[in-house]
């Protein structure tokens, strides 16, 4: 049970969350009359008394992936009505939904403001594709740039992002990990990116095709996207460490399983 605690100031915590967005979730934000990550985290701890209201417990998130896009690590906070313990997690987890990792914050913590995101990408890769093409495109990206051309750009959003890795390594013999590092990421930015890497790495257009896009962010330049269901936030990273209910935790690795199993 979780336990009131009698007391003149709200409790605000940090959850660490995992959920699997190829199910039945219309992306992480809330909508209107479809199901999502954030409404359905949103019923659940109300269920469980522990807010009212997404506004009056200050409810706020990391990141809002989009549909189709899972996560191993995504972090939410909330001004909590009750104290919860980490034992607690497992009665909050729901099937295709976890919460694993918990810490008490302060009350001017916002998860946006993370030391460090870490975005993977599972791709499958054809016998012809030439895999040093791949890696070259790849460190194209790495640095600071304006990601124009490879990102949904929201009105007054600055497009210039810092990329401070991208590391390939095989999973399977024809399937391997993109995993991208940055402090920040546009929308579809990722996606974007490994779109990019796949045409050059097949053939389809060559590596000054992608360089001209990165140095001419105001001339249009659309390479396409890469689908969602292959991309997963694996993890959100701060100042400090979560305390990690190990039976939810493992549990949610399954995610990243049927991932991996859905490309063989």
């Amino acid at each position: 049970m979780f336990k009131t605690k009698h007391i003149c100031f709200v409790v605000i915590y940090a959850i660490k969350i995992a959920y699997d967005g190829r199910r039945d979730f219309h992306g992480f934000a809330r909508q209107p009359n479809v199901e999502t990550v954030e409404g359905k985290i949103l019923e659940i701890l109300k269920d469980n008394d522990l807010i009212k209201d997404a506004r009056s417990s200050k409810f706020r998130y990391a990141s809002r992936t989009d549909k189709g896009v899972s996560a191993l690590g995504n972090v939410i906070a909330f001004n909590s009505l009750k104290k919860i313990e980490l034992d607690n997690l497992k009665r909050l987890s729901v099937e295709n939904i976890y919460f694993y990792g918990l810490k008490e914050v302060e009350n001017n913590f916002y998860p946006r403001y993370a030391k460090m995101r870490w975005y993977r990408y599972y791709l499958k890769i054809d016998a012809d594709m030439d895999m040093e093409r791949f890696l070259k495109t790849a460190s194209l990206f790495t640095g600071t740039h304006d990601f124009s051309n490879f990102a949904r750009i929201e009105r007054n959003k600055n497009p210039v992002r810092k990329i401070e890795n991208i590391l390939i390594s095989w999973i399977k013999r024809d399937i391997i990990a993109i995993d991208f590092y940055a402090q920040t990421f546009l929308w579809q930015q990722v996606r974007r990116m490994v779109i990019a890497m796949e045409k050059v790495a097949g053939g389809l257009i060559d590596k000054g095709t992608v360089k001209n896009a990165l140095s001419n962010p105001r001339k249009k330049i659309d390479l396409g996207i890469a689908p969602a269901q292959q991309l997963i936030l694996k993890d959100v990273f701060y100042d400090f460490e979560f305390d990690i209910e190990r039976e939810v935790h493992s549990r949610s690795k399954k995610i990243e399983k049927r991932m991996i199993s859905s490309l063989d």
